[in-house]
């Protein structure tokens, strides 16, 4: 097992040298606007396979390149259509995924054998900078062990990954918290494989004709997080919609279980003190941007069961309620 290294994003000479991990098939992970990602090298196989491998992920879920430029998407894209022009204009940089008609040049490891590759360009300051000092297209998924609570700070990397790859570039913790929106636009109609930083009602306004993938009737799998177990504490995550259904749930429950909560609405004071560990949330921003980092750190403190309050599945409430609706085995 090596020792992950910890660089520092400030530094020019630790970007350099995290560049050159990943320019010699090593794995790097750095902070994006969503999550923590796990670079590699997306045109080197065996540095695909490491990744994979750091993970525990099964090869079957496809994953995200990593782009600093529109420009480079000929390269690795056959061809990109006026649509996703108009997405690329309106949201990037920035917390949304485009599938597209892959090139060769892509690994098949990346694509998990399908013929269309999933292309993002972040907007964090950190990954642009990483992107284009490697000049590589980087294939990164979540920079945490497989159906894990994805990485929202670099210390949760190191929890995760430590010993398992080359290094981190620290950083402060991610802003929106949950992962980017997947969009294909390889389809007849675009549709939204994965919720995320990007809205539906946005990408709507752009485009009238957008449509929500309903995994119920087409089981193509695009885009990761639609197959596998995801997001996942090693608490049981219970999903609840009101006062009466918690003080409910709550006396199911024996008194001797270690309980946490998440949400908007405030615990009423007759049974804040049942409950071990609690986030009281702004918004559903907010909400998302702390609900990775709250399931692990009730992990760390041994929580149980950690309730979470439902809200609207519109705006970015519907991201928040899938990953919560994943994360309870819904």
């Amino acid at each position: 097992m090596t020792k992950t290294v910890q660089y520092d994003p400030k530094r020019l000479q630790d970007l350099f040298e995290a560049a050159a991990i990943l320019r010699n098939g090593g794995c790097v992970a750095f902070p994006t606007e969503t999550v923590f990602g796990l670079g590699v090298d997306a045109t080197n196989v065996v540095a695909v396979q490491r990744a994979f491998e750091a993970k525990g992920r099964p090869s079957d879920n496809p994953l995200i390149v990593h782009l600093h430029s529109p420009n480079q998407m000929k390269l690795y894209c056959h061809s990109v259509p006026e649509i996703a022009h108009r997405f690329i204009e309106h949201f990037c940089p920035g917390p949304l995924t485009i599938v597209l008609p892959r090139r060769d040049s892509i690994v098949n490891l990346v694509t998990a054998g399908l013929d269309t590759v999933a292309i993002r360009f972040p907007k964090h300051e950190v990954a642009q900078a990483l992107l284009r000092e490697a000049n590589l297209p980087i294939a990164a998924p979540s920079a945490n062990l497989s159906g894990r609570p994805s990485a929202t700070t670099w210390q949760a990397v190191v929890d995760d990954l430590g010993g398992r790859i080359d290094g981190v570039l620290c950083g402060e913790p991610c802003d929106i918290g949950i992962e980017s929106t997947v969009i294909d636009v390889t389809r007849e109609h675009p549709t939204v494989l994965r919720c995320g930083g990007v809205t539906l009602e946005q990408l709507r306004e752009v485009a009238p004709n957008v449509m929500m993938h309903d995994s119920q009737i087409d089981s193509s799998v695009n885009s990761p997080g639609l197959r596998h177990r995801h997001y996942q504490p090693a608490a049981r995550v219970v999903l609840i919609d009101s006062s009466p259904e918690l003080r409910r749930i709550l006396n199911a429950f024996d008194h001797h279980v270690r309980l946490a909560y998440i949400g908007i609405d405030r615990l009423p004071n007759s049974i804040e003190s049942k409950f071990e560990r609690f986030r009281y949330c702004d918004n559903e921003a907010d909400y998302a941007s702390c609900l990775f980092s709250f399931f692990r750190e009730c992990d760390h403190l041994g929580i149980e069961t950690i309730l979470c309050q439902g809200v609207d599945a519109t705006g970015i409430g519907r991201a928040l309620m899938d990953r919560i609706g994943r994360a309870s085995g819904d």
